[in-house]
């Protein structure tokens, strides 16, 4: 396989307002320029846009390209399960779903220490075996979310775990709160393959300063900062798949360019990435990745990351951004959750991936945007 996969949890929509309005025309025309690319593997999961990614996988698809076509992982949601018959009923939805009769790779979504403790205690970890055992799924692993202590727990105690689901980016890679470097290091210390989820940490490095930008250009000039972060994650000897979440054919004609004849950056590239991110980590208010995790059950149907993310365009560019930002943060509020309607139930903070204070940065928005 090519090392490009597509992510199917930021699709083109109909609606920008509406996460289940998946517009299935585009996203046809998406993965024929993916697949006449000679692009395979697609990643999807249970409550990607809302619980309609997976079926929006079926009709763009598993309905129109024979199953050796195509590769796709999907992904057990450990929040959805509280004993041990859940495993059963859900991934037979996903089987449904998705159209399939088998799942390429199945992950364990988003696993921490409160879900590791919850696959011990409903015999998960032999679920995914006995799967494996009768065909359902060829290989098993996890998309992970927490500190590296907690995966190598997890890579000591199950080998049988063969790959892992990490967040690599050139800004994350030493971040103390993400570990991603730790964590790959760790992969290659137990020998297990990594998939990269999170390589453009949500678009937001495809949208850089421009003096960031600046400097990428200086050295390619033909190159999208896109490029440059996905090659990155892809250059990490261990990293089988990059994972990008594309959600215009733009994207998809991008990065196929690019990673069709994939070539990994050389050591001067490593040194202007090493550059462009302490740039970059100096300019961003909120390190969000717009994945919405947060957002899912919000009992004030609060638009988190639209929020973070035009509060970092106000930080970033400062007056010249400040009437959009407020015009965009008005139209949201008309019809989302305000950042000060937040009860401070929590809920947010346990599904994010980032560990972000989201409480006390929905303060800061709402203090910014509000305080008149």
């Amino acid at each position: 396989m090519k090392k490009l996969g597509f992510g199917l949890m930021r699709l083109p929509l109909l609606d920008p307002r509406n996460p289940k309005s998946i517009d299935i025309d585009h996203f046809k025309k998406m993965v024929d320029v993916f697949m006449e690319r000679g692009f395979t593997y697609f990643d999807t999961a249970y409550t990607y846009h809302q619980s309609k990614s997976e079926a929006a996988f079926r009709m763009a698809v598993q309905e129109r390209y024979p199953r050796d076509r195509f590769t796709l992982t999907d992904k057990m949601p450990m929040w959805e399960v509280r004993q041990e018959s859940d495993y059963e009923r859900l991934f037979n939805v996903q089987l449904q779903r998705t159209g399939v009769e088998y799942f390429d790779y199945y992950w364990f979504h988003t696993l921490n220490k409160g879900y590791v403790d919850v696959l011990d205690r409903t015999n998960g970890w032999d679920f995914a075996l006995r799967k494996q055992k009768e065909g359902r799924v060829r290989n098993i692993g996890f998309s992970f979310h927490d500190d590296s202590p907690t995966l190598e727990r997890i890579l000591k105690e199950h080998p049988e775990m063969e790959y892992v689901q990490l967040q690599i980016n050139y800004v994350d890679w030493d971040s103390p709160s993400i570990e991603s470097a730790r964590c790959y290091e760790l992969c290659e210390k137990y020998g297990r393959k990594v998939i990269v989820m999170e390589p453009v940490k949500g678009g937001s490095l495809a949208q850089i300063p421009s003096e960031v930008e600046a400097i990428f250009k200086e050295h390619s000039p033909e190159a999208s900062p896109a490029s440059w972060a996905i090659r990155f994650a892809a250059s990490l000897p261990k990293v089988v798949m990059v994972l990008s979440g594309m959600s215009e054919i733009s994207q998809v004609e991008d990065n196929t360019s690019f990673m069709a004849d994939f070539q990994p950056l050389d050591d001067e590239e490593q040194l202007v990435l090493a550059r462009a991110a302490g740039m970059i980590k100096n300019s961003i208010a909120i390190p969000c990745t717009s994945c919405h995790y947060c957002t899912d059950g919000c009992p004030m149907n609060i638009a988190i990351p639209e929020y973070f993310a035009i509060y970092n365009s106000l930080k970033q560019f400062g007056k010249s951004s400040a009437f959009n930002s407020r015009f965009y943060f008005n139209r949201i509020s008309a019809y989302r959750g305000k950042p000060s309607d937040c009860i401070e139930c929590g809920q947010c903070e346990e599904h994010c991936p980032q560990h972000l204070p989201i409480i006390d940065n929905l303060k800061l928005v709402s203090g910014e945007y509000e305080k008149n």
